[in-house]
């Protein structure tokens, strides 16, 4: 029998995964542990609904993790903060996919009229571990700027949801292998 172990270092916080809303029971895998990760959007001024829009777009995809906003006073796993440069993600001094870091929204990127909800669910999939993948295609959340201006999609596609499920459902977002910070800009 295969069990699966939660190597906890994020919050503290393990417990079993019991369906999310907008997540169909048939989804959640029992065996599964939750992993649970905060953000604050303080500084994100203007950013704050298409935060909450994309958080919730990967919260509907994935059962392993949920994102959720850091309560006052705590400290949180992700800071939102609000920039005039290009949408970016650092990761912290972990290899991803911990949990932890920095998201900057960049207004650079949405004054050229790329998508705000697509901006911020993008950057989300970094610090869930995504990698860039420029395809072009707007069918892929991670190819961002690659795929035309016009796209609004902002919803992972299912081998996107898929790699994410898979690398916190299997404990791998709590280990530790080297100390370098990862900062990923979306060059655009």
């Amino acid at each position: 029998m295969l069990r699966r172990v939660f190597l906890g270092v994020l919050t503290g916080a393990a417990v079993l995964v019991l369906p999310l809303a907008g997540v169909p029971a048939a989804q959640a895998d029992p065996g599964v542990q939750l992993v649970t990760l905060t953000y604050d959007d303080s500084r994100a001024t203007q950013y704050r609904s298409a935060i909450a829009q994309g958080v919730a777009i990967w919260n509907s995809r994935v059962t392993s993790v949920q994102i959720v906003r850091a309560a006052a006073g705590t400290t949180a796993n992700v800071r939102v903060i609000a920039d005039p440069g290009w949408p970016r993600a650092n990761l912290g001094p972990i290899r991803p996919p911990n949990g932890r870091g920095s998201v900057w929204m960049g207004q650079q990127a949405v004054s050229q009229g790329y998508n705000v909800v697509r901006i911020a669910a993008h950057e989300f999939g970094h610090i869930l571990g995504l990698p860039d993948n420029r395809t072009g295609r707007c069918t892929d959340l991670m190819s961002g700027s690659s795929a035309p201006v016009s796209c609004a999609n902002a919803t992972p596609s299912a081998a996107e949801a898929s790699r994410v499920q898979q690398n916190y459902s299997s404990g791998f977002a709590a280990q530790q292998t080297n100390d370098q910070a990862v900062l990923i800009i979306d060059a655009g």
